[in-house]
């Protein structure tokens, strides 16, 4: 990260590549991307897919119960 804390466009990638993934291993998102993204725009897509993190289909919420850690 920079010094401001805000992550370097490959870094934004990866984390925007995981949220939208769903655990896979490979990557969904084209890295030839970046030459066209900048940090701003990453950082919006970032946090739209964020918010959409709490608006869950059923077959998401069963695939994520199986991370779930019970006491």
């Amino acid at each position: 990260m920079n010094e401001k804390n805000v992550p370097n466009k490959e870094e934004l990638l990866k984390e925007i590549d995981k949220l939208i993934s769903y655990g896979r291993e490979e990557a969904t998102i084209n890295p030839d991307l970046l030459a066209y993204l900048d940090t701003d725009e990453l950082l919006s897509i970032k946090a739209k897919l964020l918010g959409r993190v709490g608006v869950l289909s059923d077959e998401d919420k069963a695939w994520l119960e199986q991370f779930k850690k019970y006491d």
